[in-house]
């Protein structure tokens, strides 16, 4: 468990107002499922939760960091606070919840005021797991708090969503994540644009992107591609679409890197070389996107954005990925 405050959940004041005013008035539900996509912060503020529910200092916020229990909890080997394994990927099963759960629970807390178990992948409990779980949700002991974890609640039995407090992590300001990039992860505000533009909201997301290398290197090939698209042959745009599948680029993110793109150009266009050019991404790319906006007319571009949803589309279908790819930039280097 990471050393954490309440600072670090960026962009969900209502969730973190919600559990610090349980924390404050003593209001401690049994049971609480957070929902949000991977990466985005469920684990974090579960985590921050449990560390302040156990947490001994007399005064101040909570987590404190700095008592026995706290340090306990940052170190992984707080003796009250369980996170549910499960030993196949797809399933939590009903004798991964007898084991750790409802055959732990009876058992009192060794130094805490609280037993907290923190299920991650929640959803992924089969119904008859779910079922063994509810047993618990109907009559837990006083002191046990259930913290769990999903990406999609909707999988969930609705008697286990009815017995918890329900708190969804949202969507996060692009301008928001990007000066967060840009203090704690300390990158040129150019390179938090593009991470805080493809993360979607996304914290978690945004700085996994912001130190990975391999979207780096798809970020370079799209760019170069787009700045010469124009000038290639079918033979050329074949061996590109060849290399995503070689290089096993991530096709959403490819596909968002040619839109935003040809979002720059068109407002280049629209702004002119004297015009507001703030919210350009690609701001390293200036001169190129100032090229391609004299060359590209508004239609075209405008048909350039709808082939790439058409692609979006075609691939979520299952439509050969090859074929879908080259008409996609075949649009482009004909428009």
């Amino acid at each position: 468990m990471a050393e954490t405050s309440w600072n670090d959940v960026v962009g969900q004041r209502q969730l973190t107002d919600n559990l610090k005013n349980a924390l404050k008035y003593k209001k401690i539900s049994h049971a609480y499922l957070i929902q949000g996509e991977k990466l985005s912060g469920k684990m974090m503020t579960a985590d921050l939760f449990a560390r302040a529910l156990q947490c001994e200092a007399e005064e101040g916020i909570k987590p404190c960091n700095q008592c026995r229990s706290c340090r306990q909890a940052i170190n992984g080997n707080h003796p009250d606070i369980i996170y549910v394994e499960h030993e196949k990927p797809n399933v939590i099963s009903v004798d991964n919840i007898r084991q750790q759960i409802n055959g732990d629970i009876a058992i009192k807390p060794y130094s805490g005021p609280y037993k907290i178990y923190i299920m991650d992948e929640a959803e992924k409990m089969n119904v008859q797991a779910q079922n063994a779980l509810l047993k618990t949700l109907e009559e837990p002991p006083e002191y046990a708090v259930l913290l769990l974890l999903a990406a999609r609640a909707e999988a969930m039995l609705q008697t286990i969503l009815s017995r918890c407090v329900v708190l969804n992590i949202k969507p996060v300001p692009d301008d928001m994540i990007k000066k967060h990039l840009m203090s704690k992860v300390q990158i040129p505000d150019y390179r938090a644009s593009v991470c805080a533009s493809f993360a979607r909201g996304n914290v978690g997301r945004a700085i996994e992107l912001a130190s990975n290398e391999e979207f780096d290197r798809m970020k370079s090939s799209v760019i170069g591609m787009m700045k010469h698209i124009y000038d290639m042959e079918i033979n050329q745009i074949a061996a590109e679409v060849k290399k995503i599948t070689e290089e096993k680029f991530d096709t959403n993110d490819y596909l968002d890197l040619c839109f935003i793109w040809f979002r720059d150009v068109l407002l280049y266009k629209a702004c002119g070389a004297y015009g507001d050019r703030s919210y350009i991404i690609f701001k390293e790319e200036m001169s190129d996107i100032a090229s391609a906006a004299k060359r590209y007319s508004y239609g075209a571009i405008e048909q350039i954005v709808h082939s790439i949803d058409r692609a979006r589309s075609r691939l979520a279908a299952n439509v050969n990925f090859d074929l879908t790819m080259e008409l996609m930039l075949l649009d482009m280097a004909e428009l």
